[in-house]
C-alpha cells in the first residue's frame, strides 16, 4: 500500500490528481494538498479585471468531485515540506505522510522584491482570482476619470502572455467606452524585444506583437527594469546590452498592472537539496528530484534554466499545454514505481497558446518550448480570441466532471486543426 500525496491543487495539481487515480492499486491512496476548495481558471483573470467574467463562471468548487474519484482532499494548506521525513506540515500543526509526493504548488508572487508593487502598493495584478476583482473595482474607478495607462512586468518575470493580453484586452474595452482616445498607454517589459515571451520568441511573435502594438497606439520599453512604484508614478531604468542602464524614465499612470517576478513558495523555498536559489523545485528528465527519488514536481514550481542571457533577467513561462505534459508523464512514471518499474517516461515540454486580445488574437506552437524547436508557428487572427472563449468553457466542463484524459492537445491540436497547420502529425503528449 502507498500513499501517493499531491501538494497544490491549481492547474497542474488538479490535473495531477485525476490522472494519478487510473495508476492507483486497490490498496493505494491519494491525497490532494491546497489552500482552499476551490478551483479558478486562471487565464480567464484577464476577462475578469474589465468585467468580462464574475468569478463564478471560472471557479469549481473541488469538494464534490474529489469525494467522487475517492482522493483525500486536505485544504489546510502546506506550511514546509520535510523531504528527508517523507511528511508535510500543514497550517494547522499536523502533518500528512507520503511514500510519493507529488509537488504542483504554483508560485510565490514576489511583489515585495519592488516597492510600491502589487495589489497592496499601487499596482493591479491578474495573476489570482481576488487580485483580478480588485483590478475590475479599479478599472470602473478609472473610467471616470481615465488618463495614463502602464501595463507590463516586472524583471525576473516569466509569464509575459498575460501581460499583452491584458493591455490589448483593456484597449478593446476602452474603445468600446469610446474612452481610448483619452488614455495614453504604456507597456514595460524585461524582456528583450516585444514579443520575446521568455521563450525568444514563437514564429513571428515579435513582428505580430510589434505591429498589433503600433496598431493600437501602445508605446513599450523593453530591457526594462522597474526601480519602485509610488502613487501615480512608476521609476524604469531601460538597461544596454553590456548591462549599464542607458536611460531612466518616470512613467504617470491613473492605472498600472504589472506582473510580478516568481519565486517558489514558502513550504518548499529554502529546502536544501529540493530547490534552487529562487525556490523552484529541481527535476530530472522524469520530473524526479534528483536527490529525493520519491518526489517529482510538475507546473510552475519547476526549476527551468533561461533560455539565454538577456540585459535583464527574464524567466521561462510553463504554459498549460507544457504543464499537462509534465502531469501525463508523472502519472504514469508514479504509476511504474507502484507495479515495481523504474520511470522512463519524458515530458514534451511543448507549448501551444491562445492569446486573447479582446476582439482578436495570436496563436502559437512551439515544439519543444525551448528552442531549437521541430515546429515553430504562430498566427493571428479573430478565430483565436473565440477559440479561447470556447476552450475555457471545455477546460472547466472537465474540471467539473473530473475527467482525467488529457485534453489540450485533443482540443487545441485537433479541434483547431494547428496540427494541420504546423505539419505537426504526431501525438505531443508522452
Amino acid at each position: 500500500m502507498a500513499h501517493i500525496v499531491v501538494l497544490g491543487a491549481g492547474l497542474g495539481g488538479t490535473l495531477m490528481a485525476y490522472e494519478l487515480v487510473p495508476m492507483l492499486g486497490a490498496s493505494d491512496r491519494l491525497s490532494l494538498i491546497g489552500q482552499d476548495s476551490r478551483f479558478h481558471f486562471v487565464p480567464s483573470n484577464p476577462w475578469v479585471a474589465v468585467g468580462w467574467r464574475d468569478r463564478e463562471e471560472i471557479e469549481v468548487d473541488l469538494h464534490d468531485v474529489m469525494k467522487r474519484k475517492r482522493i483525500d482532499f486536505i485544504t489546510q494548506g502546506a506550511k514546509r515540506v520535510h523531504p528527508t521525513e517523507n511528511r508535510i506540515e500543514l497550517t494547522d500543526g499536523t502533518d500528512v505522510s507520503y511514500d510519493y509526493l507529488v509537488i504542483a504548488t504554483g508560485p510565490d508572487l514576489a511583489f515585495d522584491e519592488i516597492p510600491g508593487l502589487g495589489p497592496h502598493g499601487h499596482t493591479q495584478s491578474i495573476c489570482h482570482i481576488d487580485h483580478a476583482e480588485k483590478a475590475y473595482e479599479a478599472f470602473e474607478a478609472f473610467t471616470k476619470n481615465p488618463g495614463p495607462i502602464v501595463i507590463g512586468a516586472a524583471q525576473g518575470a516569466s509569464c509575459f502572455g498575460p501581460a499583452y493580453e491584458f493591455a490589448l484586452i483593456l484597449d478593446t474595452e476602452l474603445r468600446k467606452r469610446r474612452i481610448r482616445d483619452k488614455v495614453p498607454m504604456s507597456f514595460v517589459t524585461p524582456e528583450p524585444y516585444i514579443g520575446h515571451l521568455g521563450l525568444d520568441g514563437v514564429g513571428d511573435t515579435k513582428g505580430l506583437l510589434e505591429s498589433e502594438m503600433r496598431n493600437r497606439h501602445i508605446k513599450w520599453i523593453t530591457n526594462a527594469r522597474i526601480k519602485n512604484v509610488e502613487a501615480g508614478k512608476i521609476a524604469v531604468e531601460e538597461v544596454a546590452e553590456d548591462g549599464n542602464v542607458k536611460k531612466t524614465s518616470e512613467l504617470p499612470f491613473s492605472y498600472a498592472m504589472i506582473l510580478p517576478a516568481f519565486r517558489g513558495v514558502a513550504a518548499v523555498r529554502g529546502v536544501e537539496r529540493l530547490t534552487n536559489p529562487r525556490g523552484f523545485v529541481l527535476a530530472g528528465k522524469n520530473q524526479r528530484n534528483p536527490n529525493f527519488p520519491n518526489v517529482f514536481s510538475v507546473g510552475v514550481c519547476v526549476a527551468i534554466a533561461p533560455v539565454g542571457p538577456t540585459p535583464v533577467p527574464v524567466g521561462v513561462p510553463k504554459t498549460g499545454f507544457m504543464i499537462e505534459s509534465m502531469v501525463t508523464a508523472t502519472a504514469r512514471n508514479i504509476g511504474a514505481l507502484l507495479k515495481g518499474a523504474e520511470p522512463g517516461v519524458e515530458a514534451t515540454w511543448n507549448a501551444v497558446c491562445l492569446a486573447d486580445f479582446g476582439d482578436d488574437g495570436i496563436a502559437f506552437v512551439a515544439e519543444p518550448q525551448i528552442p531549437p524547436r521541430n515546429v515553430n508557428w504562430s498566427s493571428q487572427g479573430a478565430w483565436v480570441h473565440y477559440a479561447k472563449i470556447a476552450f475555457e468553457k471545455f477546460f472547466l466542463r472537465k474540471i467539473r466532471r473530473g475527467e482525467s484524459e488529457p485534453f489540450y492537445e485533443r482540443w487545441i491540436m485537433e479541434t483547431l486543426g494547428i496540427h494541420r497547420l504546423t505539419g505537426s502529425h504526431r501525438r505531443m503528449n508522452p
